[in-house]
């Protein structure tokens, strides 16, 4: 990096950690959008006299709430919900909620900000947002995620709109909690709109949703390697995680020919040295999404495969990489391994699952690294759909939804290869998302003024 953009790039982080104290998270995001983006603002004086950079890592507005409730003994509890309305330049402000033990505003923030850059590369009119809360899911029985529900929507209800604010799920938000929410919100509106995505198909719900993120992160990966004459049919794959975009991501990686090797949640990983086939994903599923049970009792199963406690599958030799469980899950070492042992393609499915250091080190390898922002967008892409569904009152059959989602990632490709294109004919994916997601939101908010 040239002298004076790590200068410029230097008192921007400063500025920026003085006004968002302690917000880790966030600002590892922050920084490596500017460090890709701050060239072009420099040689563009209207975005620099515009501080359009600092404007655009500012939200809109943050709702912080209490979400008290009764478990099933009748005790009253309390936990704490957040919805960061980041940027809707574009549109109205789109992205997940989530519930887990681990979220925090600086977390929320960094997704927040992430969806904004996500959401502007899939073409369609949708601004950036991300709620949470504090509430954990797992051991709760389904009265009790109700009633959380519930609860948490009436204070919710009064911040979201099917032209304002349009959330999804997210970890610890699936089909359940969102029916949940969706029936609240029309209780306490007395509307049927489409104010939440990811419903269920009976009630304005879009096929190829709960597939969309792990099927466009596979089909990112299929463009990244067709463009340098090569494809997924014959290659060894690691995968994290063992949620929606993990098992969907094994699912079109199995379609298109390769051999997935590994899956993971957060006990450990399973090593399959014969291969995670269409029968044992489908035992993946029951495990996981029927049975809520963790991923070592796969090995009850298929007894060939090996279950590593408390580590993750980026040790074991691989062509292909799928992380897509959660932030911050990928770090240098374990980048310099899968390079050694044969990497030359990497597309995250997860929202910044890789550390700096990882990056840094995929980056200077020179292989095909394409990041969160880029190759996860699928899921919100779907959401996007969805949306039109609702607003048009009809649904699209399974080929057209997934036929315009293969179009949107190819598109994304696309536009990630015009901003990103190097010199020496290779793309900088990194560069080349960032900058194009940078582009089109900075437009709009120049073209609306100071506001």
């Amino acid at each position: 990096m040239p002298a004076a953009i790590k200068s410029e790039l230097n008192q921007f982080m400063k500025g920026l950690i003085r006004r968002n104290p302690g917000e880790l998270e966030f600002h590892q995001a922050v920084e490596e959008v500017a460090a890709s983006v701050l060239p072009y603002i420099l040689e563009n004086r209207k975005y620099r006299d515009a501080q359009i950079l600092e404007r655009m890592t500012e939200p809109d507005r943050i709702v912080i709430f209490r979400v008290t409730w009764e478990d099933d003994k009748g005790r009253v509890r309390a936990n704490r919900a957040w919805r960061v309305q980041f940027n809707n330049s574009i549109g109205p402000y789109k992205g997940g909620f989530r519930f887990h033990p681990s979220v925090t505003l600086s977390v929320l923030k960094f997704l927040g900000f992430e969806q904004v850059f996500k959401n502007s590369l899939t073409g369609l009119p949708m601004g950036g947002a991300k709620g949470g809360s504090n509430f954990n899911p797992k051991g709760k029985s389904e009265r009790e995620v109700m009633r959380y529900c519930q609860s948490l929507m009436i204070e919710l209800h009064r911040h979201i709109g099917e032209d304002t604010d349009v959330p999804a799920g997210d970890i610890g938000v699936g089909a359940r909690e969102i029916s949940f929410l969706f029936g609240q919100y029309k209780r306490l509106e007395n509307r049927f709109t489409g104010i939440l995505t990811g419903k269920g198909l009976s009630f304005g719900g879009s096929l190829v949703r709960k597939e969309a993120t792990g099927y466009g992160a596979v089909y990112f990966c299929q463009n990244m390697l067709e463009r340098n004459g090569d494809s997924l049919e014959g290659k060894n794959v690691a995968v994290s995680g063992s949620g929606n975009v993990a098992i969907y991501t094994v699912e079109k990686a199995l379609e298109l020919g390769a051999k997935v090797l590994t899956i993971s949640d957060s006990s450990g990983f399973i090593y399959d040295p014969d291969g995670i086939d269409a029968e044992k994903l489908e035992a993946i599923k029951d495990l996981k999404e029927v049975q809520r049970k963790r991923i070592h009792t796969y090995t009850n199963l298929f007894p060939k495969a090996e279950f590593h406690e408390g580590k993750r599958p980026w040790h074991v030799p691989c062509q292909i990489a799928f992380p897509c469980a959660t932030q911050n899950e990928l770090n240098e070492e374990e980048a310099k391994a899968l390079l050694s042992n044969g990497l030359m393609a990497i597309a995250e499915g997860a929202n910044m699952p890789t550390e700096p250091g990882g990056i840094r080190t995929f980056r200077d390898a020179g292989i095909l690294y394409a990041p969160g922002k880029a190759a996860n967008a699928g899921g919100v892409a779907v959401s996007g759909l969805e949306q039109s569904q609702n607003a048009l009152r009809l649904s699209w059959s399974r080929d057209e939804v997934d036929a315009k989602l293969k179009h949107i990632m190819r598109d994304i490709h696309e536009k990630c290869v015009l901003n990103g294109k190097q010199e020496d004919g290779t793309v900088d994916y990194v560069q080349g998302a960032n900058l194009s997601g940078f582009i089109k939101v900075a437009e709009a908010m120049l073209a609306y003024g100071v506001v």
